[in-house]
């Protein structure tokens, strides 16, 4: 099939998990024998001067990467002007690249067969494009919203992306969610007449996370790793939280936080609070060779996330065999199999996450069983062969629907109702 893959991020320009994402996802496509375009952006605070739109080919993948415009946004600042003014690149590129020059190798006009959208910041150039060459529109949701602020959506800047998010939901001919509670938010939130939803997991290249035994005994105090955004949502307050405890049944247990984000004072601040300030090291930002090496040094690596639609680190920990022990928030409780394949507590619980940390520190054998275990159900779930096909496969079904006019959304400004497990899909 000829694909037009809309995303934000691709690679060199990866702000996150989802830049990863489309990248192995694409290459996984063309190597299966998929015709496939990506049209993204250059990096933020560039231009058309300094960085022109190009259009190359890379690993069988073809890249429209277009030109920021001279006006001045920036993302912090001006979230919806920057998407909306980004939006607006796309759209000319992808039109200027296939519906006049065409494919340069094959000197004629390049038309999809389906539009791929990743997420609700391409929302407006992947309807129109979608629109524009009459194909089905394919979403992948990666977040939403409200998930990423516990159901609050009360800000204006909140109701807007929520609204976006709305549209692009109920624009799409079919829906893709990393995990089964990320289907059931995504169905809560944008409502039951929405297209059908697919769960199709995260997958993860093995090769790049090189896996390494667990020794019986280091011969020191134990080491946590925590690897990720610093935000809210992550968890890492618990985390702290909870270390006291663990340091009084495991004395000189240290934390390293391997990441950046907007909470990292206020962290800090919580580590002063719970009196464990020298027991916790900020790393920032490290390279993939860094942070494997922190992967096979640290006795764990907790995730102790109150909102995860996935949990990517997870596979990359479980690759490199470090033990895992992980909140059973979102996809985290699909990824992680307690006890076979890690330990796992419920968001928010500090006492949760202490005890599990300590059953896991009081038996490394056990810890590296479930480390290897880990290991061998990612070549199974969760190979990027298995995540094309299956997304190939929502291509193929996907039928664009008759366009109707809808109205504005209903949105809440106070969080939804928990949802009954027992009533999960």
């Amino acid at each position: 099939m000829r694909v037009l893959i809309v995303s934000w991020e691709y690679p060199p320009v990866v702000v996150g998990g989802l830049g990863r994402h489309v990248h192995h996802l694409t290459t996984e496509l063309a190597a299966q024998g998929h015709d496939i375009v990506v049209v993204t952006r250059r990096a933020t605070g560039t231009d058309a001067v300094s960085h022109p739109t190009t259009d190359t080919r890379r690993e069988g993948v073809r890249i429209i990467a277009a030109a920021e415009d001279p006006p001045e946004f920036e993302f912090g600042r001006d979230m919806m002007a920057w998407t909306l003014a980004m939006g607006h690149s796309l759209i000319r590129a992808a039109l200027r690249s296939l519906g006049g020059q065409g494919d340069p190798a094959a000197g004629r006009p390049w038309e999809p067969d389906v539009v791929h959208a990743h997420d609700w910041l391409v929302a407006h150039p992947a309807i129109a494009l979608a629109e524009f060459f009459d194909v089905p529109l394919v979403s992948t949701i990666h977040a939403t919203e409200a998930g990423r602020h516990s159901g609050w959506v009360s800000g204006p800047t909140n109701r807007q992306v929520h609204s976006v998010e709305w549209w692009l939901a109920h624009e799409s001919d079919s829906l893709i969610t990393c995990s089964a509670s990320m289907r059931d938010e995504v169905t809560q939130l944008f409502g039951p007449e929405i297209s059908d939803v697919s769960v199709i997991h995260n997958g993860i290249d093995i090769r790049t996370w090189p896996f390494a035994p667990r020794p019986a005994s280091s011969g020191r105090p134990p080491e946590l790793l925590f690897a990720g955004r610093l935000e809210y949502e992550k968890g890492i307050q618990d985390l702290i939280a909870a270390l006291p405890r663990i340091r009084r049944s495991h004395p000189g247990t240290t934390l390293t936080i391997a990441g950046d984000g907007t909470q990292q004072e206020w962290l800090l601040d919580e580590a002063r609070r719970h009196r464990v300030a020298k027991s916790v090291r900020f790393l920032g930002a490290l390279g993939h060779d860094d942070l494997v090496g922190l992967m096979h040094r640290c006795d764990a690596i907790v995730l102790p996330s109150r909102y995860e639609p996935f949990g990517i680190v997870a596979l990359e920990a479980a690759a490199t065999g470090i033990p895992l022990i992980v909140s059973t928030a979102g996809g985290l409780g699909e990824a992680v199999s307690d006890p076979t394949t890690g330990l796992t507590f419920s968001p928010g619980d500090v006492a949760g996450l202490a005890d599990a940390v300590r059953t896991g520190l009081g038996d490394p054998a056990a810890a590296a069983v479930r480390a290897r275990h880990a290991r061998e159900r990612l070549t199974v779930d969760f190979s990027w062969t298995e995540v094309a096909e299956r997304t190939a496969a929502v291509y193929l079904a996907a039928k664009r629907r008759v366009r109707h006019p809808v109205g504005r959304p209903q949105i809440p400004e106070r969080p939804l109702p928990e949802r009954d497990p027992a009533q999960s899909v």
